[in-house]
């Protein structure tokens, strides 16, 4: 049963749009390395799990992009917690939208 879920942005502090990315990508590399569920979406990736596991992910997500590089790290992060309760999870949140939105992207 899931019981939280997280948003997180991280951003790179460097002027470089190439770098900002190659340091995005090395911390998405690093949640999909957690075996957890997550989503990656334009402007935060989102993540469904153990609430303990995922503070400790986000606390990781900072220390994967100052060793990719980033010499300061600014984070936004929305946490959902329901401790007594399953909570609605990334596929019962997008799945109508994600059809529709691929044909749209296609056009």
């Amino acid at each position: 049963m899931i019981h939280a879920s997280v948003a997180i942005q991280v951003l790179p502090d460097v002027l470089d749009d190439g770098e900002t990315v190659r340091i995005v990508d090395e911390v998405i590399a690093y949640i999909e390395s957690t075996g957890l569920k997550f989503f990656v979406s334009p402007f935060e990736t989102t993540i469904e799990g153990d609430y303990d596991q995922l503070m400790e992910v986000v606390k990781q997500c900072q220390l994967i992009a100052i060793k990719a590089g980033a010499p300061s790290v600014k984070s936004y992060v929305k946490i959902f917690y329901e401790p007594n309760k399953q909570i609605l999870t990334i596929n019962d949140k997008v799945d109508k939208y994600m059809e529709k939105n691929c044909n749209e992207l296609n056009q």
